[in-house]
């Protein structure tokens, strides 16, 4: 049991160290400004014109490190930094979801199976923790075999999904 916790930890702390390190990165970049003048946005239009691809929206959408690419409406989604912006972390970012935007043009198999996951993994991820810590204290209170483990397993089994989405998703960011 104490094993399980110090994984826990363990996950915790390297996501928290990657995150760290994201967010340090962009705003060291951010301060690099681009020779050829152009915003997140601009670099985005003229890649996907690059492309061939004329069907595609770049729009802004608020918040930091929101940027993403969303292949139902087809809208390459820039935070209001990096659409506006004309540094180097803006140019990288909007490249980054643009190449998105070309994958779904290629029909890149590993996107198509991501983008089929998005909604099983957006229920299993929201309730997954809840149903390991469920299971914890119900198991902790009835005793070692009990419906709690059932309860615990179904949770790890929903963060499996997770897991595997992780994995498909590595091709696609890649």
């Amino acid at each position: 049991m104490i094993g399980f916790y110090i994984l826990i930890g363990a996950i915790s702390l390297l996501s928290w160290l990657i995150s760290n390190k994201l967010k340090s990165k962009f705003k060291k970049y951010a301060q690099v400004e681009l020779r050829n003048g152009m915003t997140g946005a601009e670099i985005a239009e003229k890649m996907l014109a690059d492309n061939g691809i004329f069907d595609v929206k770049v729009i802004s959408t608020p918040g930091r490190l929101t940027d993403h690419y969303n292949p139902k409406d087809k809208t390459v989604n820039l935070s209001e930094s990096v659409y506006n912006q004309r540094n180097t972390a803006s140019a990288a970012v909007a490249a980054h979801e643009v190449g998105h935007a070309v994958q779904h043009a290629k029909a890149y198999s590993y996107l198509t199976m991501r983008s089929q996951l998005v909604p099983i993994v957006s229920i299993t991820s929201k309730y997954s923790q809840w149903l390991v810590i469920g299971g914890l204290i119900l198991g902790a209170a009835s005793g070692a075999s009990g419906f709690g483990f059932y309860i615990a397993a179904t949770g790890l089994i929903f963060m499996g999904f997770a897991t595997l989405f992780s994995f498909i998703t590595l091709p696609v960011e890649i």
